[in-house]
């Protein structure tokens, strides 16, 4: 299993290659800032919970589902 900051790179990645602007930008960016501040999996989930607007928050959980899956 990789851990938050491996995790928070591979987020960092795919946010540099998104249209800037963009909700998937918005939502990788989220995520891999999420993931480089907190302690583990769990926490960073429960942050991205609090996230708003609400499509940028269901960008990023699918994307950080995606993430940690693998």
């Amino acid at each position: 299993m990789r851990d938050n900051l491996d995790l928070a790179a591979s987020a960092q990645q795919l946010a540099d290659a998104a249209p800037t602007g963009s909700i998937d930008r918005a939502a990788a960016s989220s995520v891999a800032i999420t993931l480089a501040t907190t302690r583990d999996i769990a926490d960073a989930r429960q942050a991205l919970d609090g996230l708003t607007p609400a499509e940028v928050r269901q960008a990023a959980l699918d994307l950080f589902d995606r993430l940690s899956a693998s």
